[in-house]
């Protein structure tokens, strides 16, 4: 290794590597995770709690089972996700009429009230991990990581 190159340009396999899209996409991630974190936090609040939130104002109420699946978090997390918005007064969980053995999650209005709050912290930090991009090319990125998303989804076996 040459002892002028930086220590992280060492460690990641040199600029070859450093070129290639998946690089790229992984250390996006990573600003985007701590970014996001970073706003959610000075809300209180977790991506995972955002992201039952959101799910439940997009899609209605929905029982644990089929929040679980649009939102993508397994039950076990699920479970601590819904108790932590149930203390804070952001969801209510009623018995289904259908089914007595289950719950209905719903939204309340203070948790469409935080959701709102979010949602302006969950633009500060995509502003944040784009900013160096004019809006034009956000978009273009954006389009572009959906269809090559959408490629990776479509494959037989997913």
């Amino acid at each position: 290794m040459a002892d002028d190159m930086p220590a992280n340009e060492q460690t990641w396999g040199g600029e070859r590597f450093r070129r290639t899209p998946s690089w790229m996409i992984g250390q996006l991630s990573v600003h985007g995770y701590r970014l996001l974190t970073e706003q959610f936090a000075a809300e209180g609040t977790k991506p995972y709690e955002y992201r039952v939130l959101a799910s439940l104002a997009d899609g209605g109420p929905a029982s644990q089972a089929t929040l679980g699946r649009r939102s993508g978090i397994h039950l076990s997390d699920l479970v601590a996700t819904l108790n932590t918005l149930a203390d804070r007064g952001h969801i209510r969980r009623d018995p289904d009429p259908a089914d007595r053995r289950r719950n209905i999650i719903t939204l309340t209005d203070d948790g469409f009230d935080h959701l709102a709050r979010l949602d302006i912290r969950l633009a500060a930090a995509q502003d944040a991990l784009l900013a160096a991009l004019a809006p034009t090319d956000r978009i273009t990125l954006t389009d572009l990581l959906k269809r090559a998303l959408d490629g990776l989804n479509a494959r037989p076996g997913r």
